[in-house]
């Protein structure tokens, strides 16, 4: 499927679309509590250092991911319809 724009897609495709954004939330979630256990445990460690900038890093740019605004304007979407 192309990348329309939201407000052109059919309820079909909306529901589709929040699904496909639910699987990516689910495993970008799994993925960030990750990150932030290595960083919490480096802390335990007392290893200070580039090495735990890494894990914040991705941590950062996960959470600006563009797909968690659009998964936003589709849940935005679904409420508006009334398909949630």
């Amino acid at each position: 499927m192309e990348n329309k724009e939201l407000s052109q897609m059919t309820d079909q495709e909306l529901l589709a679309e929040a699904k496909k954004l639910k699987s990516f939330q689910i495993t970008n979630a799994f993925l960030i509590g990750f990150l932030i256990g290595i960083v919490i445990f480096s802390l335990f460690k007392s290893t200070f250092g580039f090495l735990m900038l890494i894990p914040l890093y991705f941590v950062y740019k996960m959470v600006n991911d563009p797909r968690n605004k659009r998964t936003k304007e589709v849940n935005a979407l679904l409420t508006q319809r009334n398909l949630k």
